[in-house]
């Protein structure tokens, strides 16, 4: 079995970065994860100069293009992380959309479809595998339903994976009953809360999984190239892996947990800025922070730029019902129509909305809301018009 490559070659390029980025780290101690003004991409303000270098050789990484000799594939979306965290920069959004399948077996019961590959059903192929007839991942067989998701940002996720269980425990037992969200949980049982479905645990987790799933990379944690029920072809794998060592994995895990989150944009004309702050009222009165929870705080952390922040996702990372139009998968801990609270955060860089980008716009999004959040849909639609555009431009700072 090959030993896993360790990407010597782009972690010494990156090195030279990390040495001038240094002096970009800002003092600790700062009440809240991010500071106004501070570009998207930026690392958290306040690490140390070592957590520094690592963001620095992680962002390589992240940007490092695969090839099948390194182990990309057989199957897989992309070729480098930042190939569908792009938007406004690495880190953020992309326009590729992930095709997940599961069924949902007698009495309720979830079956992700994992021997069927229906995690994440892979649509390009290596030239060695489309040489033998594979050009994509074949669909689950026995799925029952099928979902597209668009692809999330990753700035400020190092923060919620700080946020203490306890703490969003707390949130489902003081949300109004209607709109009550409870944790997600993973396959083993474990509290969730990445992944719309909210069905992975840790960062570390979600980053394996996207290694793994999007660029058929795998890892010491995760070895296994193929779905289950799938054999690659003799001779269409070259590199079987683990095709990235640990500390690419731990470098990579950094480089997303010390990703800023974004600070909101206020209109700076002074109209727009009065505008923007009535928004923010009308928010809170038709119920829109019920889940959109304006802010959470992290726990004790040994990384001080993460140790009890304030951090504005406008989530409660709770999962809730969103009614029968919007219903997709299932998940472990989640129904097909459930889903865990989409952060508001950057809102303004997105150009497509809802988990499967069918709203072309913010208006259009809140009108599709079902479920538990049909009562706030329907109380946006009977508001004045001055008070429908205040809460839109409120929304456009976030």
């Amino acid at each position: 079995m090959p030993s896993p490559r360790p990407a010597a070659l782009v972690l010494r390029t990156a090195a030279a970065a990390a040495a001038v980025a240094l002096a970009a780290c800002g003092a600790a101690g700062d009440r809240e994860a991010t500071r106004p003004g501070l570009p998207p991409g930026s690392p958290l303000p306040g690490l140390t100069r070592a957590e520094l270098g690592r963001f620095r050789l992680g962002e390589a990484l992240f940007n490092r293009v695969y090839t099948p000799a390194d182990g990309l594939g057989p199957l897989f979306n992309e070729n480098q992380c930042s190939a569908c965290h792009t938007s406004p920069v690495s880190g953020g959004t992309g326009e590729q959309l992930v095709v997940k399948m599961t069924r949902l077996a007698p009495a309720e019961r979830c079956d992700v479809l994992s021997a069927e590959g229906g995690e994440n059903v892979r649509s390009q192929a290596t030239p060695l595998l489309a040489a033998r007839g594979i050009r994509r991942q074949p669909p689950a067989p026995h799925a029952t339903a099928r979902m597209r998701l668009d692809t999330p940002f990753l700035f400020g996720v190092g923060a919620v994976d700080a946020i203490p269980e306890r703490e969003l425990t707390r949130l489902a037992e003081e949300e109004p009953y209607e709109a009550r969200g409870h944790p997600g949980r993973t396959a083993a049982g474990r509290p969730g809360r990445f992944g719309r479905k909210a069905d992975v645990a840790t960062l570390r987790d979600f980053v394996e999984s996207a290694l793994r799933f999007e660029m058929g990379l795998t890892t010491p944690a995760r070895p296994v190239e193929a779905p289950a029920g799938f054999a690659f072809p003799p001779g269409t794998n070259p590199h079987p892996g683990p095709d990235v060592d640990a500390r690419t994995v731990a470098l990579l895990t950094d480089y997303v947990r010390f990703l800023a989150p974004l600070p909101r944009a206020l209109p700076a004309d002074p109209a727009g800025r009065a505008r923007a702050e009535a928004g923010e009222i009308v928010f809170g009165r038709i119920g829109c922070e019920e889940c959109h929870t304006p802010a959470l705080r992290t726990g004790p952390s040994d990384v001080p730029a993460l140790d009890r922040k304030v951090v504005r996702l406008y989530s409660d990372l709770l999962l809730h019902d969103m009614g029968p139009a919007l219903a997709g998968t299932c998940a472990p801990g989640a129904t097909p129509r459930e889903y865990r609270t989409e952060p508001l955060m950057g809102l303004r860089y997105r150009r497509r909305f809802l988990h499967d980008g069918r709203a072309l716009g913010v208006r259009d999004a809140i009108e599709l809301h079902g479920g538990q959040a049909a009562a706030t849909a329907a109380a946006f639609r009977a508001l004045p018009l001055d008070r429908q555009l205040a809460l839109l431009t409120f929304l456009d700072t976030l």
